[in-house]
């Protein structure tokens, strides 16, 4: 009798627990709060035309927006105020959940804004989180392409459970199908705290039925300037992009009007999509950062990853040019000690680090930024 009752008890515990798990944090008596998400623009491109019109695509694709466009940056790039407005950061961001098959191992989900966009929104304690946001910054200052990431104090997502992430994985290792799919619970909401939320870059993706990303081997085949593609080589070194793995990279389409008949894009790009792994290697770790070198060969002006996670994944050693040396030497010594510390203050690198606010953590990343700058700019002449 006391093992059908201890049975009984603890089963009801598994219950209320995984009722909770599943659960909004807040039922809402009110109506359902909807938004329609806007159709892709992604470019995917017929299979019997995939690899040659990817090839002439990625050949021709340039590395910088003010290479690869005829328009500016804020022409073709997702305006952070249409994702996040303005006021949203002082106060509230609304969104609808919207069931996306898990990927990676970070806490996140998508949610659709009252605009219609798709939004990423990362949660948790998650470097990932604070990684993505500095390289976003970072990398459009440099005039680079890169989805808008940005930390908001709280986000409410109507239709999500309380661990939405969770929740997906485990449904997809027991190979059932998601009962909350596809926009969650008619009625109720969880807040988030202290999320990431990031609207992609406004260009539609080329991809194909099996090539959805490029690695970073196939620069070798590209036909852009050698300075800009060796700068580009030479920033993800200087950020130890070690998690390169073709899906973290986008070749995107820049031309104001859909893609012609002919399925020519006449301004392609090539741009890096999830940040998420830098300033490490183990995901922002100030130490690690700082003391890693970047050269193989200063004299040479040869780098490598080979040392990092996945011995350099689709990184190849390289040897940079004087021109690309002196193009990524000059764009980040202009970044003033004031626009690199804002940089990491806004991605609260100093709260993840130290789990406090603590102004000697952003003195101490700044100052590293500093010196791995100053091993570019003292490097050098290059061989050519």
């Amino acid at each position: 009798m006391r093992r059908l009752v201890g049975g009984i008890a603890g089963a009801l515990v598994l219950v209320s627990v995984a009722t909770w798990v599943v659960a909004p944090a807040t039922l809402r008596a009110t109506h359902a709060i909807r938004y329609a998400p806007l159709p892709s623009s992604d470019w995917l491109i017929p299979q019997d035309a995939a690899d040659t019109v990817r090839a002439d695509a990625f050949r021709r694709a340039q590395t910088r927006v003010d290479r690869a466009a005829t328009v500016s940056l804020d022409d073709v790039a997702f305006s952070p105020t249409q994702a996040v407005p303005a006021h949203a950061l002082a106060d509230l961001v609304e969104c609808r959940y919207a069931y996306d098959e898990p990927s990676g191992t970070s806490s996140k989900f998508d949610c659709v804004l009252e605009s219609g966009h798709v939004v990423k929104v990362k949660y948790g304690r998650n470097s990932e989180i604070h990684a993505e946001t500095a390289t976003s910054t970072l990398l459009t200052t440099l005039g680079y392409a890169a989805d808008h990431v940005t930390i908001v104090p709280r986000l409410r997502c109507y239709g999500c459970p309380r661990f939405p992430f969770l929740l997906s994985r485990l449904f997809r290792l027991a190979h059932i199908s998601h009962p909350l799919a596809p926009d969650g619970f008619e009625r109720g909401y969880t807040d988030f705290e202290w999320v990431s939320v990031e609207s992609r870059f406004e260009a539609p993706a080329i991809e194909t039925d099996t090539v959805k990303g490029w690695a970073w081997y196939e620069l070798a085949r590209s036909e852009a300037p050698r300075a800009d593609l060796d700068a580009f080589r030479l920033l993800a070194a200087f950020l130890a992009h070690w998690d390169n793995k073709s899906d973290n990279q986008r070749l995107v389409c820049l031309d104001p009007v859909p893609a012609p008949p002919d399925g020519i894009c006449g301004q392609p790009l090539l741009m890096i999509q999830d940040m998420g792994a830098t300033f490490g290697p183990v995901k922002v770790n100030l130490s690690a950062w700082r003391d890693r070198p970047i050269w193989l060969d200063a004299r040479e002006c040869r780098v490598t990853m080979r040392d990092l996670p996945f011995s350099g994944a689709t990184y190849p050693d390289v040897q940079i040019s004087e021109a690309g040396r002196l193009q990524l030497a000059q764009g980040l010594a202009a970044l003033s000690d004031e626009q690199v510390r804002r940089m990491f203050s806004d991605a609260r690198f100093h709260d993840f680090y130290s789990g406090t606010d603590d102004e000697q953590d952003l003195d101490a990343w700044t100052a590293a930024f500093r010196s791995r700058v100053d091993q570019i700019v003292s490097a050098g002449p290059c061989p050519e």
